[in-house]
């Protein structure tokens, strides 16, 4: 907009003619000497132009930048609002990790289909689920017993529920609490995670280690896409793991991910008791 040699009335200055202009000044010439000024932060109260057009050419123009302030104003609180509340979770965060007491059965099974047996081990994470009634129906599942000593078993079924396979394993993220899940995916380790080929999965079964508590003879998973259970039996399927590995690295993998495993939750090699699930009780 070209205001050059337009006249204005100020305030106090009286009458005047641009001379000047940008997009953040104006300079005006009066009677005495030339004033600059906030352009267009001086117009309305202090300053009016005597051409009605121009006038409301520029009052658009300053609408326009009251709107630009205000969409930043609200931008810059919804910032705030934000760091807020991330400092909230993060000081929520820091009080149950020092607070953690261990739970004996946080650990978690997972049924992967088809699909969830190609993503999982890819992307090595699981979506919980969602909540099939109540008032957060809808919602996605909070896996409330993970926390940092819990790993994710991960597990599949070909044609007979007594045949599910252990497809791989992984401890959950370092900074991960399933209280504070908010999207029910459980996300892994950066380093302690373990890949099964197709002829260890065929020599690992979920039922040798696990048993119904109620029936312990029988292998039925009803329904769900998880199931909380031991910490003890996961670390038996972890030195099992361990005993399958062949390669050097691998082996040596696994054997740092049950040490781990067994000092984030207490646990010694020789407290361990031998496999005891439903497929050795048949």
């Amino acid at each position: 907009m070209n205001l050059i040699n337009k006249k204005v009335t100020h305030k106090h200055f009286g009458m005047g003619s641009i001379v000047k202009h940008n997009d953040t000044i104006i300079e005006i010439h009066f009677a005495s000497e030339n004033k600059k000024f906030v352009f267009p932060d001086v117009f309305g109260k202090h300053l009016k132009l005597h051409d009605k057009s121009d006038a409301n050419s520029l009052d658009e123009i300053i609408q326009k930048k009251e709107n630009e302030r205000k969409k930043e104003e609200w931008k810059k609180e919804e910032e705030r609002k934000l760091q807020r509340k991330n400092q909230e979770l993060r000081l929520e965060h820091n009080k149950l990790m020092k607070n953690h007491k261990l739970h004996s059965e946080s650990q978690m099974v997972f049924w992967c289909d088809s699909e969830e047996q190609k993503s999982s081990l890819s992307e090595w994470k699981v979506f919980a689920g969602e909540v099939k009634s109540g008032n957060n129906k809808g919602n996605p599942n909070k896996p409330i017993r993970l926390h940092q000593n819990s790993a994710v078993l991960l597990t599949a079924v070909d044609s007979s529920e007594k045949d599910r396979r252990i497809l791989g394993v992984y401890m959950v993220n370092e900074d991960f609490i399933g209280k504070l899940c908010e999207d029910g995916y459980i996300p892994a380790h950066s380093k302690y995670k373990l890949l099964l080929t197709e002829q260890e999965s065929e020599q690992m079964y979920f039922w040798k280690y696990y048993a119904n508590e109620k029936s312990p003879h029988k292998m039925t998973w009803k329904t769900g896409k998880y199931r909380y259970f031991e910490n003890s039996l996961m670390a038996q399927i972890l030195l099992d793991i361990v005993a399958l590995k062949d390669n050097s690295k691998d082996r040596e993998l696994a054997q740092q991910f049950f040490e781990h495993f067994c000092k984030m939750n207490q646990l010694t090699e020789q407290d361990l008791p031998k496999p005891n699930g439903a497929l050795m009780r048949i």
